[in-house]
């Protein structure tokens, strides 16, 4: 039994009428004894909770930071009308901070022998699946007095995914992609290269490309046009550990390098390579590999959901051997990594020589946007150490990046709103130049 507000009110009306106008015991009695009999009254018409069958609907996935509804359908095999107060109860990451108390709880009204729907608007601030707890129902009587209250379980889950915020930079992406895949008049030369067509010689072509062969023919001077070769292998490797933990901003280094990975993904999937996936800190934690062109993005996106930085140092050996194991041939692999002068010199760079001798690497680095700020500081003693501090940082950073160039290795260190366009446009580069 569950008694509201207005049995509270409906009492203290009483103790007036007592003290004003019936001070004895008699009057308590009656007061007390009518109080009593309404909120009797009431539950007795109340609508059981006990018999109410629940059903679930609604959104079973959504980017992180956009609203998901999950309707909660009630229906109501008695006879009676239920009115009741209801309780979605979902995790505390299911809703934005304070949310939770008024976005979870509905009014609702089912007629006897019938069903009604209400939804519950998710916005879910981490990833990963979020689960529903109990759904608490309360049925009042029709004085609003008392009722009764029972808990339920109408199970269901809600995925959030990596938002994929930078999915705004993929249709200029893609129009430079159009362009190097030979769809507009730019030549692209370079070893490496498909030859695509023949086409009548323009001024300012380059005479080497002219097919003497086919002008013979064609009696006509004719072209060689090329574009990127198709089908390369792509390795995107993920590292969880330690350094990927650290803040930028509001957010892990390790979102950022997701969306960085979700815009890359896009962008050579349409460019008809094939791209595999590697998560790993001590061990590895997501692999994808051999999927489709139509299932490699949703199978990403449904792995990075679950992808959370470790607070342990990686083990550059194992990942290096992992992802060895994943590119037996020729490809590009790209890691996302940090370009931590310790974990780098110590890790890292004794291991590059079996990477740069097999494939084509790219190395992508989120940038912290606090170094320029600290950067800018003066004023104060504090302000000025904070300087130094970050001057620091930041020479260790480019020191650390220029060993890694001497490697072989294309280097990539970038902002967080950044990262994502950089590392696509570097992928386009090395298709420019026939490397990829």
């Amino acid at each position: 039994m569950a008694l509201t507000g207005r049995t509270a009110l409906l009492a203290a009306i009483g103790a007036l009428v007592v003290g004003l106008l019936l001070p004895s015991w008699t009057g308590i009695g009656v007061v007390t004894g009518a109080v009593l009999l309404a909120v009797v009254a009431d539950l007795v018409l109340a609508a059981p909770v006990r018999s109410l069958r629940l059903g679930r609907g609604g959104a079973t996935t959504v980017r992180l930071g956009e609203p998901a509804p999950v309707e909660l359908t009630v229906t109501n095999p008695s006879g009676r009308p239920l009115r009741a107060r209801i309780r979605d109860a979902w995790a505390p990451s299911a809703w934005r901070p304070g949310t939770a108390g008024t976005a979870s709880r509905h009014a609702l009204t089912v007629p006897g022998g019938e069903r009604r729907r209400v939804t519950t608007v998710l916005l879910p601030t981490r990833r990963g699946d979020h689960h529903s707890h109990r759904v608490t129902i309360r049925s009042l009587g029709p004085l609003g007095l008392a009722g009764r209250q029972s808990s339920h379980r109408a199970p269901w889950t809600v995925r959030a995914l990596p938002p994929f915020a930078s999915r705004k930079h993929l249709p200029s992406r893609l129009a430079r992609l159009r362009e190097l895949d030979g769809r507009t008049s730019v030549l692209t030369r370079g070893q490496g290269t498909e030859f695509d067509s023949l086409r009548e010689y323009l001024p300012g072509d380059d005479v080497r490309s002219i097919d003497w062969r086919a002008s013979a023919r064609r009696h006509t001077v004719a072209v060689r046009t090329w574009r990127p070769e198709r089908d390369r292998h792509i390795l995107v490797v993920l590292d969880t550990g330690r350094t990927s933990a650290g803040r930028v901003g509001d957010a892990p280094r390790l979102d950022a390098s997701l969306d960085a990975a979700l815009l890359l993904t896009a962008l050579a999937t349409r460019a008809g390579d094939r791209v595999d996936l590697l998560a790993h800190d001590l061990r590895p934690r997501v692999t994808v590999a051999g999927r489709s062109p139509s299932e490699v993005l949703p199978a990403f996106t449904n792995a990075m959901a679950y992808l959370e930085p470790a607070l342990y140092e990686t083990d550059m050996r194992s990942l290096v051997a992992t992802a060895l194991r994943m590119a037996p041939h020729r490809s590009l692999i790209v890691l996302l990594t940090g370009l931590d002068a310790g974990p780098v010199e110590e890790g890292l760079l004794p291991l590059l020589p079996q990477l740069v001798k097999r494939h084509e690497v790219v190395l992508a680095s989120v940038a912290d946007p606090r170094l320029d700020e600290l950067a800018a500081g003066r004023g104060t003693v504090e302000a000025v150490y904070g300087a130094a501090a970050a001057e620091q940082t930041r020479a260790d950073r480019r020191r650390t990046a220029d060993l890694l160039s001497r490697h072989g290795v294309t280097v990539l260190d970038a902002l967080p709103s950044r990262i994502s366009p950089a590392l696509a446009d570097a992928y386009l580069a090395l298709k420019a130049a026939g490397r990829l």
